[in-house]
């Protein structure tokens, strides 16, 4: 009996503290994610669903939406590539500079964006050797969508590697290596077993890295030149329609970028297959 009564405190302190953490989690959450999101809901649709699709459906709009699906497709298409290739050259190969090369992965989370854009232009401007080398065969970069994938592949990069490399090493290579000896190719061998065993990691990668580009603003701002119907992306659209006072076309360009982040993350959520968590 004292022992029970001496752990029923405990359990009571333990109990307040759970509900304690998660009250402070849910109220952050709360303000600094809900909230906002929130009010964009209310200001999108505060005059009705005409003004909404009059802004949606605008060439200015409609143009930016184009260009921020074929930025955001060609970003995660050679971030795949990479993400996958990188993956499998950290997790079953030994070199030299292989921490080196798994430092860099994730310097993208480290640098601002806008620096980035800002190296790229140092890099692939018009007036650079290199740039200028691109320039004059008809394929100008900066300025253009070519800079502007460039800067969304940057800032997208470790996503897909980071969410690949644990499954990987989890998996193994041991059943590669039986295919191998039973006469199939690499290729064969990623293909029948590899890449089914990655597919809901690199899924998921793949997502996360569709969602950051879609909202990708500082780099895509710096390289892109804000050029109105030609280089403008949906977030760049937000930004100058909020700032020449056009406020219904800026909250419907938002909520539809909201509106598209969490659809693509749910649909992840719900298709992922539950024996693969």
């Amino acid at each position: 009996m004292p022992e029970l009564s001496s752990a029923a405190p405990k359990v009571a302190a333990s109990t307040v503290s759970k509900v304690a953490l998660r009250s402070v989690a849910l109220t952050y959450l709360f303000f600094l994610l809900v909230l906002p999101l929130l009010l964009i809901c209310w200001r999108t649709f505060d005059h009705g669903l005409t003004p909404v699709w009059t802004a949606l459906s605008s060439a200015s709009a409609l143009h930016a939406f184009k260009v921020t699906v074929i930025v955001a497709v060609l970003a995660v298409a050679l971030n795949t590539v990479f993400g996958v290739g990188v993956a499998i050259l950290l997790v079953r190969h030994d070199f030299p500079g292989k921490r080196v090369l798994n430092a860099f992965i994730d310097l993208p989370l480290a640098v601002s964006p806008v620096v980035v854009g800002l190296a790229l232009v140092l890099v692939y401007g018009n007036t650079t050797a290199l740039g200028g080398w691109f320039s004059d065969h008809g394929f100008p970069i900066i300025f253009s969508i070519p800079g502007m994938v460039l800067a969304t592949v940057f800032v997208s990069l470790p996503l897909i590697v980071r969410a690949v490399a644990p499954v990987l090493a989890e998996v193994g290579v041991e059943q590669e290596q039986a295919a191998w000896t039973l006469g199939a190719s690499p290729w064969a061998a990623f293909r029948r077993i590899t890449l089914p065993a990655i597919r809901w990691a690199l899924a998921y990668g793949m997502v996360l890295a569709l969602a950051r580009s879609l909202g990708e603003y500082g780099a895509v701002a710096v390289v892109s030149g804000r050029l109105v119907d030609q280089t403008q992306t949906l977030t760049l659209f937000v930004e100058e329609r909020y700032q020449n006072f056009d406020q219904a076309a800026a909250y419907a360009a938002s909520f539809a970028l909201a509106f598209l982040a969490v659809v693509i993350l749910l649909l992840i959520k719900f298709l992922r297959p539950k024996d693969s968590a």
